[in-house]
């Protein structure tokens, strides 16, 4: 399969994601210019960590204007994956892909360091390799991770199985209920603070992150089976 990884002026991550996914896993990568509107006939999108136009305003509020975005949108309302890591999960939030938003951790202070997570479902694009329940370790790296949302999106969010990731520690960012990534509605698009394209090599400590990114593409080999045998049928 094909991705496009999304750079932003501030975007630090971007090149992390390529190799991951271009190196590591063996997947076709491509980055996609945050001013130009060309998704490159990709599959799936990242949208990275890092810091979008110096979070300037606020965490991905100037990002989600960005011509590239506009087109990431289209793409997921299409049923692509697309996939929003720490900064850009923030973008996901504020383009209105997903609900709630980011603000500053509890304590104010950055947080970096691994942490355990548990995967809450495996019916999205990014978690269908795993099994609901199981654990993993995937590290950190933000200052506004805190995840918020009013009752009643997070009451939505609970009955629809659209928690993705959970800390299994509980969230020290002091994320509600918890939450470490979710989903949209379709399962297309989700968003996480912790770092998959981090855990991918045993090198650096985990290979945990590396079925985030398996998933997508075997989700998408199962759409396009059904796609396929509906059209026989």
């Amino acid at each position: 399969m094909k991705w496009g990884v999304v750079v932003f002026p501030g975007s630090n991550d971007d090149r992390d994601s390529l190799y991951a996914l271009h190196d590591v896993i063996g997947h076709d990568a491509v980055a996609l210019w945050h001013a130009e509107s060309d998704l490159k006939g990709v599959d799936a999108v990242v949208l990275p960590g890092g810091f979008s136009y110096g979070d300037y305003l606020r965490c991905g509020a100037i990002a989600r204007f960005s011509p590239v975005v506009a087109s990431v949108i289209e793409h997921a309302n299409c049923g692509a994956p697309v996939l929003g890591i720490c900064n850009g999960f923030q973008v996901l939030c504020e383009a209105g892909l997903l609900p709630g938003a980011l603000v500053r951790n509890k304590d104010l202070r950055f947080i970096c360091r691994s942490e355990r997570l548990r995967v809450e479902t495996a019916d999205t694009a990014f978690s269908c390799m795993y099994n609901a329940g199981e654990t993993i370790e995937i590290p950190v790296k933000h200052g506004e991770g805190c995840y918020t949302a009013d009752a009643a999106t997070l009451r939505e969010l609970e009955d629809g199985r659209r928690v993705v990731f959970r800390y299994a520690d509980g969230a020290a960012n002091g994320s509600s209920a918890d939450i470490a990534g979710i989903a949209n509605t379709a399962g297309n698009v989700v968003g996480l603070m912790p770092h998959p394209e981090h855990a991918v090599d045993a090198a650096v400590g985990s290979t945990d992150g590396r079925r985030i990114f398996e998933s997508a593409a075997a989700w998408l080999a199962s759409s396009r089976v059904g796609a396929d045998a509906s059209a026989r049928a």
